[in-house]
């Protein structure tokens, strides 16, 4: 029997291709700790994204190639994800321990995007990341409420908080510090205050991926959160018809000018099912988010039908990824989750943006 070599085997993952990438495993750099020993292979598939479905569908093709080259007799695969800290604003310090911070955003208020922030979190913890979530809209927090949590968060030293925890996320909201129906009858500096601490006061530990719930618009707080914290991109949440993915467009450009790059769309309440006979009904019309996504060049990260277990989930404090984890629902967050994991891969690690001088006047 022949001797393999290293070249072969090098050669043979050369031909497998993740989908999502468009390129091979080597170029990827998903291929690491490669060793040949007389006849046995022993390599860590080690993708800058979470261990999805696909990314382990990827890896049985790697095994499969290697497991082909002449010689080979066994083959030890470890799959271990390991994601890293990729751009940001130019000028804008890294949190510690974060490697990733994604804002989503919607350009108005009730396309369903703090629902699709929670799942979208949930769907990358669902992979195996370590992942957090942060209420950011401090007038009308809703996160305490979709994870099912309360109480206030404990510190440990006496200057920064613990984050609330819950199906595996770490959870920070001015929710957990104030009741329920009590108003935040706050002006704009106050808001900025609270917002900075809750983000830089918590200890969030180590996280691959820390997911802002940003309140709809694109005023004070939006523009606090793009020239203070370390975005790595921007979700955009709309719902199909066009005054929706108007204001979805001036949430896009605000991103834009500020350095933060858009990771793609999400078109939630893209068309309702009847439960009784299946009939498809585009009550808020259909494809705008995939129109937006082509007019500006951007993924379109999924479409989210409008259903009343997404609904009901998320004002039961079970949301869909956890509460239906085999349901179709859930499948379509969790791919969502993928493609954004995948776009922020994509990025690279040391490319940074230009950040332009903003100048902002208070009234």
């Amino acid at each position: 029997m022949a001797t393999p070599t290293e070249e072969a085997i090098w050669e043979a993952l050369r031909q497998v291709e993740d989908p999502d990438f468009e390129q091979d495993v080597v170029s990827l750099g998903f291929i690491q700790d490669l060793e040949l020993k007389k006849n046995k292979v022993s390599f860590v598939f080690g993708p800058d994204t979470p261990l999805c479905p696909g990314r382990k569908e990827v890896a049985e093709k790697a095994r499969a190639a290697v497991e082909g080259v002449e010689g080979v007799k066994k083959v030890e695969m470890n799959m271990e994800a390991r994601i890293k800290s990729h751009q940001v604003q130019q000028g804008v310090q890294l949190m510690e321990g974060v490697k990733n911070v994604v804002a989503v955003a919607s350009g108005k208020g009730g396309v369903g995007k703090s629902t699709t922030a929670v799942n979208l979190a949930l769907g990358l913890a669902a992979c195996g990341a370590k992942v957090g979530i942060l209420d950011a809209d401090i007038y009308g927090p809703s996160i305490p409420r979709m994870l099912g949590v309360s109480g206030k968060p404990t510190s440990k030293d006496g200057k920064t908080l613990e984050p609330k925890e819950a199906y595996g996320l770490k959870a920070m909201s001015i929710g957990f510090l104030i009741d329920e129906e009590t108003p935040m009858v706050w002006r704009g500096p106050m808001v900025m205050q609270a917002l900075e601490q809750l983000l830089g006061d918590t200890n969030w530990g180590e996280l691959d991926y820390l997911v802002v719930d940003l309140p709809p618009g694109t005023g004070d707080t939006q523009l606090t959160l793009s020239q203070k914290v370390p975005l790595t991109g921007a979700v955009i949440v709309s719902t199909p018809q066009d005054i929706a993915l108007l204001d979805a467009r001036r949430g896009f450009q605000m991103f834009e000018k500020v350095g933060v790059p858009s990771l793609g769309i999400v078109e939630n309440m893209s068309l309702f099912i009847c439960p009784s006979c299946g009939e498809e009904t585009d009550i808020f019309s259909h494809g705008g988010g995939q129109k937006f996504a082509d007019d500006y060049g951007v993924e379109f990260l999924g479409s989210i039908p409008l259903d009343a277990d997404i609904r009901e989930q998320a004002d039961t404090g079970h949301p869909t990824v956890v509460a239906g984890p085999d349901s179709r629902q859930a499948e379509i967050y969790r791919t969502i989750a993928n493609a954004v994991a995948v776009e922020i891969a994509k990025q690279g690690e040391d490319h940074s943006h230009k950040f332009p001088n903003i100048s902002i006047q208070a009234d």
